[in-house]
């Protein structure tokens, strides 16, 4: 029998600590829940995350684990919840199906090396397409963008617990925001919402509420977008992967301050016209 989906946040009772005084207390807290991903009938991963904008997290992680492309455009897909679980159902476009299958019937267990549908180390570090964008952000807009983010975050405002990815567009202002109690999965759910949505990677920017893992880099280039910008600082991985697909890499991004380690021509002092 298909369960009802989790609400994304749940009140629990708690015992709170105040003025040094205890009492009976209680807080909103992100649920998070086991999410299957499945293709043709094939488990590829099963991901922990907040049980929400879930179409948009199954079309995300198929176009960030390579299974699609940003062209491919939406999948159909089949929410089936279960008491121990979501699962995320689609079938691959085209030729793609096939290919997959194919892929997971050469997988032996010894190779696996504990990544999501990677067989080896070297699809770990797989190739990114290169970026050439155009785009040039004025610094100071970056900043509002970045300063905007928080009032944005609906589920961080109840819970103070989560993480969000949000594509911010210079050309109109406009501000898409996914949230996740994982990063990654908050960019998944970013990059299923622009495909779903028909937004160009390339016509905007990535911001994060993270520091700025390897990962992160391969899922906004897969994206398309030649900028990702963040609060925390990133990893030396993500800077040498980002230098190398041509991505600008914004990072400790507090208050006026930010710190720009790759390709820096793309973020600009003052403004002009936006090319996307």
């Amino acid at each position: 029998m298909n369960e009802a989906i989790p609400a994304p946040a749940v009140r629990v009772s708690c015992l709170a600590r105040r003025l040094d005084a205890t009492a009976p207390g209680s807080r909103v807290i992100p649920e998070e829940t086991p999410i299957a991903f499945t293709y043709g009938g094939a488990t590829h991963a099963v991901m922990m995350a907040t049980p929400a904008d879930l179409e948009d997290f199954a079309v995300g992680f198929a176009l960030t684990e390579g299974l699609i492309d940003a062209d491919t455009g939406a999948l159909d897909v089949e929410i089936v919840a279960s008491e121990l679980g979501i699962e995320l159902r689609s079938w691959l476009p085209g030729e793609r199906q096939g290919q997959y299958a194919a892929r997971r019937r050469s997988m032996a267990g010894p190779t696996g090396c504990g990544l999501c549908g990677i067989e080896s180390l070297e699809q770990a570090t797989r190739d990114l397409p290169m970026l050439e964008s155009a785009l040039r952000v004025p610094a100071s807009t970056l900043i509002e963008a970045m300063d905007r983010l928080p009032a944005a975050q609906k589920l961080n405002q109840e819970t103070r617990a989560v993480h969000a990815a949000a594509f911010w567009i210079p050309a109109t202002d406009a501000l898409i925001v996914r949230e996740d109690v994982g990063r990654h999965n908050a960019l998944d759910k970013l990059a299923g919402a622009l495909t779903r949505q028909g937004v160009a990677g390339s016509s905007g920017v990535v911001l994060m509420t993270s520091r700025v893992s390897v990962e992160l880099v391969q899922k906004a280039a897969r994206v398309g977008a030649s900028v990702i910008a963040a609060i925390s600082a990133p990893t030396a991985l993500a800077v040498r992967t980002a230098q190398a697909c041509g991505l600008t890499l914004v990072a400790v991004m507090r208050g006026r301050d930010f710190e720009v380690f790759t390709h820096p021509a793309r973020i600009i002092e003052q403004a002009s016209a936006h090319v996307a």
